[in-house]
């Protein structure tokens, strides 16, 4: 018997780990996985780019590089996140391995075993992996369709007894609710932490899936209002663009907050790949990003479409849930007396796979929801994929249903 560490018992990274089984598995329709797919990859366009280099340009692909960033691809992000609004002028860009690297580097920089994290409820699950792995005690707020619940964010923090290190909160098309936040509940949540202390986490990994050019201006970032007395730390990624094998993403933060978390890079990798750097910052130098962002929101928008059609015409009208304007879930909420855990068991029976509410829940209880992605789902699959799964559903209705008149 082996002495771990208690960093190893995360039970929301057990979760991680079956989820990308279940999003890979062979033979299965599946709604689990939250990645692009495989055939909208920009692979021509990056074999252009990698061939066209100069030698010394590709020689340095293979080398180590700051741990910071590759300087061109810092350079680069900053003009496309001041086209995003954002000002970079007084905060420092740290190029990471992912977003969750950045997410993880945060985590190992402010918080010491049981100091309070404030999430959302439901939570990216790959978050609330790293928060349990540093030792945190978690507390969740519950979201509605525009945003988190500001009156619950206000009573959970008159009720602790000592200041939370951060929130958390993924506002622009959230993983897994679907939702982006109103503008004016952006406002809100940034006078509810004003002089608090508490740092707010701003997660931004989708905001460029938008499906309207008019509501484009709902992802805006909360680090771009302007707002002086709330420390915001930015994430973004390239994951959800170029592709999760890239593993790129950034933080954007105050410079005392970069150079710590230089720091823990640094102890961490020393730096992020080379060749993808400098693979992404040639993507952005030749202006590939937008037309190629043009044709994932068209492609994405049309699984969207598809799968809330079939939605619309197999599920059970006990089912409900929110059309998505972007990204990549949509966020089904089931009847009380049923759990997405029961219907799981069932559909995976029959090929189809999908993501159970219970792992996006910090506490790994409530299981009243359940999260289809449309994002990596092959289009021919989504109306027999959504037959099945709605099958199971009326299966596990009818057998609550039995249940309850036996017990009446």
């Amino acid at each position: 018997m082996y002495a771990f560490s208690r960093a190893v018992n995360s039970m929301h990274s057990e979760d991680v780990k079956k989820l990308m089984k279940q999003a890979s598995g062979k033979n299965l329709i599946s709604f689990a996985g939250g990645m692009p797919n495989n055939d909208l990859f920009p692979v021509n366009q990056i074999d252009e780019i990698y061939n066209s280099l100069p030698d010394d340009i590709k020689k340095l692909c293979f080398q180590y590089g700051p741990t910071s960033g590759y300087p061109p691809l810092v350079n680069s992000l900053r003009s496309l996140l001041e086209q995003k609004g954002l000002t970079v002028g007084n905060n420092k860009i740290l190029i990471t391995t992912g977003s969750l690297q950045a997410i993880s580097i945060i985590t190992q920089e402010f918080v010491n075993e049981g100091d309070i994290i404030l999430t959302e409820n439901p939570c990216f699950v790959g978050a609330l992996s790293v928060f349990e792995t540093f030792g945190a005690e978690i507390h969740s707020i519950p979201i509605d369709k525009d945003g988190i619940d500001i009156q619950a964010l206000k009573r959970k923090i008159d009720s602790l007894d000592r200041t939370p290190k951060f929130l958390y909160v993924t506002p622009n098309y959230h993983n897994p609710a679907g939702i982006i936040y109103s503008p004016e509940r952006k406002k809100e949540l940034l006078e509810v932490l004003s002089g608090t202390g508490i740092i707010l986490l701003e997660d931004d990994a989708y905001s460029d899936l938008y499906f309207s050019e008019e509501e484009k201006y709902l992802t805006k970032a909360m680090k771009s209002y302007g707002v002086e007395d709330v420390e915001i730390i930015y994430t973004g990624s390239f994951s959800k663009i170029l592709g999760p094998g890239f593993r790129l993403g950034y933080m954007l933060s105050s410079e005392e907050i970069f150079e710590k978390a230089e720091s823990v890079k640094q102890a961490l990798d020393a730096c992020t790949s080379s060749f993808m750097q400098i693979l992404a910052n040639e993507f952005l130098v030749q202006n590939k990003l937008e037309p190629y962002l043009t044709f994932l929101r068209s492609e994405y928008q049309e699984r969207r479409d598809l799968l809330q059609k079939y939605l619309n015409t197999y599920m059970p009208k006990e089912i409900t849930w929110n059309e998505p304007k972007g990204g990549f879930y949509i966020w089904l909420k089931l009847p009380p007396h049923i759990k997405s855990t029961d219907i799981f068991n069932k559909s995976v029976t029959k090929g189809v796979v999908f993501v159970t509410g219970r792992t996006f829940d910090p506490a790994g209880k409530k299981d009243d929801r359940l999260r289809l992605s449309y994002s990596n789902m092959p289009k021919a699959q989504i109306e027999k994929g959504v037959m099945i799964l709605s099958e199971a559903i009326k299966k596990v209705l009818q057998d609550s249903e039995m249940l309850l008149s036996e017990k009446g």
